[in-house]
Order: structure tokens, then sequence, then C-alpha cells
């Protein structure tokens, strides 16, 4: 993958929405293992034909409630009228580069009005992951700008350009690629060849969807130190299940059956929708697959949605 540095403050991916796509399927054999059915979707328009059939809407944020900086139209509405109806709605978000904190100003920035508790991250994930590992000293894959607010108590090192810091540690954390370099990304894989450690990783996406195009993520860095080193790097957020154990430790008492995740990607939404044992509905005009062939890539990956939605 082409990088540059994104005037957002982000790693922006020349790649095309079909290269993604060939990188998520790449990396298959590291996801979960769901069988596939013969399984059909249905197609609806908006979020709100599916009111009736569920009572909870688990809601990824890129390519759902946002892309980059902006709110897609009419979403904080289609929200409220959900909230309004009764519904229960959560973020569930490969979120980890930046605080809670900060993630909750920028929703009510774009004119969301969630609780604290109903947004579930990948960084919540992984620190709850962290709950019997925090006597270990760790390298730090983050932007320092982004602060360590909910990092507090951890024993962490920022990865940059001193190699010390890569041999010293006990271990690795991946939370955020902004400022990742190929620089740091080769210390890490010589790190790791000489002296094998744990890698927990933050967030599991390979590339998220942004106003002008897709930026790259830890999970990119990871699939390929893995790749690389023969590391077997640990993954906290969609598609993997941990993610979801923490959303319905949130939920509590809830049935299933009337529980839809809502997002734009298949291998990680979608294939955690049903890895998780809940229904799925793919937003098929913005995020991911926006201009794209929906129906032909849920046909090559395999990976059916219950639903398929034009806009959130």
């Amino acid at each position: 993958m082409g990088l540059r540095q994104g005037s957002g403050g982000y790693h922006l991916t020349t790649i095309s929405a079909e290269e993604a796509f060939q990188a998520y399927e790449a990396v298959r054999h590291r996801l979960p293992d769901v069988t596939q059915t013969d399984q059909t979707y249905r197609d609806a328009a908006t979020l709100e034909d599916l009111a009736d059939e569920f009572d909870v809407f688990l809601l990824d944020a890129f390519g759902v409630l946002n892309i980059g900086e902006t709110a897609i139209p009419d979403t904080p509405e289609r929200v409220r009228n959900l909230k309004a109806a009764g519904k229960r709605v959560l973020v569930v978000s490969n979120a980890a580069g930046f605080p809670h904190a900060s993630l909750m100003e920028k929703y009510t920035r774009l004119g969301y009005d969630f609780a604290p508790e109903d947004v579930i991250t990948s960084r919540a994930t992984l620190l709850e992951g962290l709950e019997t590992r925090r006597g270990l000293h760790w390298g730090l894959m983050a932007t320092r700008s982004t602060g360590l607010r909910d990092l507090e108590g951890l024993n962490l090192t920022y990865l940059e350009e001193d190699p010390a810091p890569y041999a010293a540690v006990d271990g690795f954390l991946m939370i955020g690629s902004a400022a990742w370099t190929e620089k740091r990304q080769a210390l890490l894989e010589d790190a790791l060849k000489e002296r094998p450690r744990p890698v927990l990783v933050g967030n599991p996406d390979i590339v998220a969807p942004r106003e002008k195009g897709f930026s790259t993520e830890p999970g990119h860095f990871a699939h390929r130190l893995a790749d690389r080193t023969g590391a077997a790097p640990e993954f906290f957020g969609k598609p993997f299940n941990n993610i979801f154990d923490l959303a319905f430790k949130r939920l509590g008492p809830v049935e299933k059956s009337r529980v839809v995740m809502v997002g734009d990607s298949l291998h990680t939404d979608i294939l955690g929708a049903r890895s998780a044992g809940v229904a799925s509905a793919l937003i098929s005009g913005y995020g991911f697959f926006a201009g794209q062939d929906v129906a032909a890539a849920i046909s090559r990956a395999g990976i059916v949605p219950d639903f398929v939605v034009g806009r959130p």
C-alpha cells in the first residue's frame, strides 16, 4: 500500500476499494472462521426499515455515523428517531487511537447524542484485555498528540526512532498509526525477530474510509509484521468476539435475535456479527463500498449480511 501523510493527521492511502478488499481477503486465515450458509440478504432503504425487527442497533462509526470528520447526512436524525421509538443504540467501533472523551466530543460536534457508556471501542476492549498484564512494560504505537487518557496506570514507552525501547519492552501495543513510519515498522519487525514478545492490536482495521480515500490503520501494520516475523498478534475489536462481549456486558440481558450490527465492511462488521451470533446490515451507499458492486463483493467473500441498506 502506498502511504503519505494526510492533511487530517492520518496515513491516507492511494489504494482503491478493490485493493483494500483484496488486502482483507489475504488475511482471512487470521480472522474468525465462520461457516457460511446459502443465506440470502434483503435490501432496505434506511435503518428505519429495520426498526420493527430489532430492539438493539449496534452501529459502526466510520461509514455509518461519519466519513472522516463529517456526519453522514440525515444519520443524526435517524439515530434520534430510533431512540425515540424505544430502540437501544450503541456505537461499536474500532476506534483505538483516541481517548474516550475525545470521541464523545466528536460525536457531539457531529450532532449525535450518545451516553458515554453507549460508545464501545476497541480501545476499551484492549484495556479489558490488559487487566491481567498491567505489570508489563509496553512499547506503544500511538500518536503523541492524542494523549494517554484512558491508558493511565500502564507502563508505556512511545515507539519512535530510538531503537532502544524496541529491545527493552516486554510487549507491544498497536493502537494508532497516524504517526507510524516505515522506519518504525522496520524497527518493530527487527525487534520481534530478535526476541518474540506479545503484540496486542487495538484496531484490527486495515483501512478506514475518509473524505478522500482510505486511511491506513494499525491492522495493516500488524498483519504485515505477522507475515514477516511469524508473530501472532492478538486483536481487539471487530471482527473478533471480544468487542461484542464488552457490548453485551454493557447491554445486560438481551435477546440476540433482536440485535443487529450495522457497518460498511464485510470483513469487520458483518463477519464480526456472524461470529457473535447477531444479525447484520451492510451499508452500501457510504464508506467502504460507496460506488462499488456490493453484490459481487458479497459473492466473492462469501460473507453474507442479513440486510444490505442503502444509507443509514
